[in-house]
């Protein structure tokens, strides 16, 4: 029997190790965002700052592990073997919960996942010892569950996400309007003071967050500290005002830059020393537990109750370090998390780009309902206080180039940075259970509102990516209580083989997103490298033709294997060709939505290709529509089983599939050598012609062939639908040859 729970608490450890880094791939998106965001300084610079301030964390955050043992439920009301189950369903459930929001990109709270889940997997345990007793029904349920602080916890999520959302949209404001874009010449005046306030936030913030739950700070020294909090405040200020200062005078030194990353390294410590409890916390609870009965010889684990959980907890500092070294590790080596914090810092953009979220009712409807607003208050605001107003939240920064821009400047960086250090300061000092990445997304999303980043072109969707993630907010205390709830109800019916079993789900779970989450990130490399192989610069804008030449490629080859997997019923093939479709439909819309980025760059002498190239890329993009019209018919046909082309058929494909490599063959050579003379250009329409004839010839067979009924309704339509879609595809590809001839030469419309 003590075997068994040695391997589960072997086990839990294992699960810790994981947890701790699907736990941190999510919650590097609280502490690294702001400075990734405005480029504070190099990724290695801030990748070192963050990771001195996870060690420093991972040291205080000692007392924060009583919340895994006796904050949810009543330890003193469970037996040991009751204790094992909770905790073995909390981390598993925790580790699939989490691995899925990083796959998917969302940020979320670890805190809040490990409050339900520990919530979910107690109520399991108790529902069914309440069931087995002949003296307790569920009216009982409240001597095992602290429900108080559940609901303190749900208080908690509402409360910090208006307040840290409308806290940071009035103090950016603010920040904007004294300081507004060009903000250098202000700072060499009241930067040093700026950076006080700043630094001073950000120092109480670390004093209160990181000195009460540290494993090595005695108890006198955090009397001193909270009774002497205004003095140590007031001297912060008062030497971090001076010394930044002095700073900007004699060594020009960035008082933004300072301010960033020293609030990044704020909040990488309180990270560390308030959520380190959400990934260890449990198997070092399981670990104390487990100790207790193999002190006791002959304990019986079905009888034996758990006070000792009840007690204080004090965590070796070795295994606070080791925590924070894994957490340390993830953070440089881990791709999920920079998947998560790319959907922050794409929220709150201040650039035009292309946006991860799509629209939905509800923001349409409150983008509508702002601008009705914002027109009756323009109605009411003098012209002249408008046009002020303009001015100083115009940012003239705009012709930088794309790659070289920060997703927001450091004004805003240092505004997240202190607003989140102050609430999360206050709601500590209040004993509210604040989450950190609630307020750090929130203040994110206020300053970003504030300062026009969710402009008219982009709001809808900005609004759309808060609602989702926010809405994910909610759905992780049901599913995390949901999981943990079936796991620990499965465990105690089955015992060890359900253990086993889940923990197999567990790993196939994460292995599969794991390859899913490569598999998106190869699909973004590709795009982000047919982004960076476009050239905005004007000097070479005449070598973008060569993309629409790579593309034009693929479209022979790609049209023939979709008319060979349709005339040998080739599932597997037409499913690639349709896979390679879409693909070529993506890099067809990356070169269309950068034409206008590159047209703005465009010099005198290049002016009159501009319109050339954007209607080239046009009939490229309706070009992969119509492969996709009959790459996907003839998929589905082959897919559902549908009776097979008569021979008839078959040969007519082959002729139109020979006619039409014929035709793209000539064309392609022509764009190859860049050769548009009237011999060339006449030579492909010769056989643009030769192409449709052979469309029309083969159609009036396929009539023949429905008037005689050989052929069914759904064959019929397939046919025809690609008849028409490889004669649209044609016209398209002849015009795509002549705006590319167009382009080439330059000459005005």
């Amino acid at each position: 029997m003590d075997n068994m729970y040695l391997l589960i608490v072997v086990m839990l450890f294992a699960l810790a190790i994981s947890d701790l880094i699907v736990g941190v791939s999510n919650d590097a998106v609280n502490f690294l965002n702001s400075a990734f965001g405005s480029k504070a300084s190099s990724r290695k610079v801030i990748m070192i700052i963050a990771s001195i301030g996870i060690l420093v964390g991972a040291t205080f955050s000692s007392g924060m592990m009583e919340v895994a043992r006796k904050s949810i439920f009543v330890p003193d009301n469970f037996y040991f073997s009751e204790i094992m189950i909770i905790f073995v369903a909390v981390m598993l459930t925790d580790i699939i919960l989490l691995d899925f929001y990083n796959t998917v990109g969302l940020p979320t709270s670890t805190t809040v996942s490990i409050v339900f889940e520990l919530l979910g997997a107690a109520v399991a345990v108790a529902t069914v010892k309440i069931l087995n007793s002949d003296s307790q029904s569920l009216a009982n349920l409240g001597e095992y569950i602290n429900t108080a602080k559940a609901l303190a916890i749900i208080t908690g999520i509402l409360l910090s996400v208006v307040v840290a959302f409308i806290s940071g949209s009035i103090i950016q404001y603010i920040s904007r309007f004294i300081f507004t874009y060009q903000y250098d010449r202000k700072f060499k005046y009241y930067g040093a003071l700026f950076g006080g306030i700043a630094i001073s936030s950000i120092i109480y913030f670390i004093l209160i967050k990181g000195a009460k739950g540290s494993s090595f700070i005695d108890k006198e020294t955090l009397i001193w500290i909270k009774s002497n909090t205004l003095t140590i405040l007031g001297a912060c200020f008062i030497s971090s005002t001076i010394l930044l200062q002095l700073l900007v005078w004699f060594f020009r030194a960035n008082i933004l830059k300072i301010i960033v990353l020293v609030g990044t390294f704020a909040l990488a410590m309180a990270f560390a020393g308030n959520d380190l409890v959400n990934f260890i916390g449990v198997p070092l609870a399981g670990f104390k537990s487990f100790q207790a009965f193999v002190g006791n010889p002959g304990a019986d684990p079905n009888t034996m109750t758990m006070e000792i959980l009840s007690g204080k907890v004090h965590t070796e500092t070795y295994l606070l370090l080791i925590a924070g070294i894994i957490m340390t590790i993830t953070l440089w080596f881990s791709k999920k998390a920079k998947t998560v914090t790319e959907t922050e810092i794409g929220l709150s953009n201040q650039n035009e780009g292309n946006e991860k979220f799509g629209s939905s009712m509800f923001a349409r409807a409150i983008v509508r309902r702002s601008i009705a607003f914002n027109n009756r208050l323009k109605s009411v605001l003098p012209s002249s206080v408008q046009k002020s107003l303009e001015k100083r939240f115009e940012d003239l920064n705009k012709s930088v180039d794309k790659k070289d821009k920060p997703a927001f400047d450091m004004i805003r960086a240092s505004v997240n940075l202190t607003v989140a250090s102050i609430l999360i300061s206050i709601g500590t000092s209040l004993h509210l259970p604040l989450s950190t990445t609630y307020v750090t997304f929130m203040v994110a999303m206020g300053t970003s509102l504030s300062d026009r980043a969710w402009g008219r072109d982009s709001a809808v969707y900005r609004i759309t990516g808060v609602i989702t993630v926010i809405g994910g907010w909610f759905f992780t205390a049901f599913i995390a209580f949901t999981v943990a709830f079936i796991f620990a109800m499965l465990i105690n019916a089955v015992g060890g083989i359900a253990i086993i079993g889940l923990l197999t789900l567990a790993i196939i779970f994460v292995v599969k997103s794991h390859l899913l989450h490569k598999k998106r990130s190869k699909e973004n490399v590709s795009r982000e490298e047919t982004e960076d192989s476009l050239d905005l610069k004007a000097e070479n804008f005449e070598q973008l033709g060569g993309d629409i030449i790579n593309l034009s490629k693929k479209i022979p080859k790609l049209y023939g294997k979709i008319i060979n997997g349709l005339a040998f019923e080739e599932r597997s093939k037409l499913k690639e060709c349709l896979k390679k479709v879409k693909k070529l439909e993506k890099e067809s819309k990356v070169l269309k939505d950068n034409s206008p980025l590159l047209v703005k760059q465009l010099s005198n002498e290049n002016i009159y290709s501009g319109p050339y190239y954007v209607q080239l890329l046009d009939y490229l993009r309706e070009i992969g529509h119509c492969l996709h019209f009959i790459a996907e018919p003839a998929y589905e046909y082959v897919s559902n089983n549908h009776k097979t082309l008569i021979r008839e058929q078959v040969d007519n494909l082959n002729l139109l599939q020979s006619l039409f490599a014929d035709f793209m063959g000539t064309l392609n050579n022509v764009l190859q050598h860049n050769n548009y003379s009237e011999e060339a250009i006449e030579e492909v329409i010769n056989k643009q012609e030769s192409l449709l004839n052979g469309i029309n010839k083969i159609r009036k067979e396929q009539i023949k062939r429905i008037k005689q009924e050989k052929v069914g309704t759904r064959n019929s339509v397939l046919f025809l639908g690609i008849l028409n879609e490889t004669k649209n595809l044609s016209l398209f590809c002849g015009n795509l040859l002549k705006s590319s001839r167009d382009f080439s030469q330059g000459t005005d419309l």
